[in-house]
């Protein structure tokens, strides 16, 4: 279980700063207190408010569903877990045209150096 807290505080962190905001911005704009913010992203809180999970991946713009995956509830029915592609994205965060460029290159040139291997 502490593993998928600190995924869920990573991925909050991450899309709280892709949006560059602060924890008293991200309160004022949600009505999430900023202590209970800066304890979910460092996997303090044991059982996170889905209402306000809820809140903040809307704030930020990510996978509601991912969240609750990391927070360890269960999905509802019909809902697939999300796949590596969106757990990639979700880490990323927006990114532009360049970085994109620059993590395909990047991918490249790890895969060339495997193969060398």
């Amino acid at each position: 279980m502490k593993k998928t807290l600190k995924e869920l505080g990573d991925f909050l962190r991450g899309g709280r700063e892709g949006k560059g905001l602060s924890l008293r911005k991200v309160e004022e704009l949600t009505g999430v207190s900023n202590a209970y913010v800066s304890q979910l992203e460092g996997a303090k809180i044991q059982q996170p408010s889905p209402l306000d999970l809820h809140k903040l991946c809307e704030l930020y713009e990510l996978s509601y569903s991912l969240a609750m995956e990391h927070a360890g509830y269960p999905l509802p029915e019909g809902v697939e877990p999300a796949s590596a592609r969106q757990r990639l994205l979700a880490r990323l965060g927006p990114t532009t045209a360049d970085e994109e460029d620059s993590l395909v290159d990047y991918a490249a040139f790890l895969r060339s150096k495997r193969r060398g291997k």
